[in-house]
C-alpha cells in the first residue's frame, strides 16, 4: 500500500481532523445506499467497513490493494488504475462512491463517463473532492482542484444539470478554529518560497518534499494543539447547500433514466 499524506488513517492521531472530515462523507453515504455499490479508490479501506454491511453487492477498486485482504462473501476488490472501470458492463450497479479521488484522476471526464457508463438509470454517484478556494497551498498530489464553477461545470457534461445536485462538507466552529490555526502554521513553511516555486515546479517533484512538510505540519499542529486535533469528530463536520467556504463537495449524481 503507498503510504503518503494523502492516504488518511485513523492510527494517526495527528491526522485525526482529515480522517473525520472523510469520514462524514461516509456516514452521509450510509444513510441512502442499497443494492450493488462500487466503490473508486477506497484507499485505507475503512468506508468500505462501513459501507459493505448496507450493500446486496460490493465491489471495491483501487490502484493500490492488498490481494490477501480477507472480505466477506458479497464483497470483492479489484486493483485497477482508473479510469476505465475494468471489466464492468455497463448499468451495473446502483450506487458508484468516490471520495476524495477524482483530484488525483488526469484524465477526469473520462472517470466521470465511466461512472455513468456502469451506472443503472436512476443509479446515483456521491463523490466527493476538495474546495479549491479553501486550499491552503498547492497540493502536488493533486492534478487538480475545482472551483465551484469548475466542479459544477464537470458533472453537468455528463450527469445534465437536472441529474447533478453539488453540496458542501462544512465544519463547526471547533473545525474552523483548526484550519486557522492549520493555515497560519502552513504560512509558516511557505513564507520561505519567496519564488513561489510551489506554482512553478512539476508537481511531481514537489510530492515528497510536500509530504515530509504536511506530515511535519500536522505533528506540530498536534503538539500545540492537542486536546483540538484529538476532540474533532465526524459530527464537527456537515452536508449542507454548497457555499464558496465549504472545505470540501459532496456532489450526489443521478443517471438518467433513458440512460442516455
Amino acid at each position: 500500500m503507498l503510504q503518503t499524506a494523502e492516504r488518511s488513517s485513523a492510527l494517526d492521531a495527528s491526522e485525526n481532523p482529515i480522517f473525520q472530515r472523510h469520514l462524514i462523507a461516509y456516514q452521509t453515504a450510509a444513510l441512502s445506499i442499497s443494492g450493488r455499490v462500487l466503490e473508486l479508490g477506497l484507499g485505507e479501506g475503512y468506508g468500505m467497513e462501513l459501507l459493505s454491511p448496507l450493500c446486496a453487492e460490493y465491489v471495491g477498486m483501487d490502484k493500490f490493494l492488498d490481494p490477501a485482504r480477507p472480505v466477506a462473501k458479497h464483497v470483492r476488490l479489484v486493483r485497477a488504475d482508473l479510469p476505465p472501470i475494468p471489466d464492468t458492463p455497463d448499468n451495473s450497479f446502483d450506487c458508484v462512491v468516490t471520495f476524495q479521488v477524482i483530484e488525483h484522476i488526469e484524465a477526469d471526464l473520462d472517470f466521470l463517463r465511466e461512472i455513468y457508463r456502469v451506472l443503472r438509470p436512476g443509479g446515483v454517484l456521491m463523490l466527493t473532492t476538495p474546495n479549491r478556494l479553501m486550499s491552503l497551498s498547492r497540493n502536488p498530489w493533486h492534478v487538480r482542484e475545482y472551483t465551484p464553477v469548475d466542479m459544477q461545470a464537470i458533472l453537468e457534461r455528463v450527469f445534465g444539470r437536472e441529474g447533478t445536485e453539488l453540496r458542501g462538507i462544512f465544519g463547526n466552529e471547533k473545525v474552523m478554529d483548526y484550519y486557522q490555526k492549520n493555515r497560519a502554521s502552513v504560512r509558516k513553511f511557505t513564507r520561505f518560497d519567496v519564488f513561489d516555486l510551489q506554482h512553478r515546479l512539476p508537481r511531481k517533484w514537489l510530492q515528497i518534499p510536500y509530504d515530509l512538510a504536511n506530515r511535519a505540519n500536522r505533528m506540530m499542529l498536534r503538539r500545540s494543539n492537542t486536546g483540538l486535533v484529538h476532540d474533532i469528530a465526524a459530527s464537527d463536520y456537515f452536508v449542507a447547500p454548497l457555499a464558496n467556504n465549504c472545505l470540501d463537495y459532496f456532489a450526489i449524481c443521478t443517471k438518467s433514466t433513458s440512460g442516455s
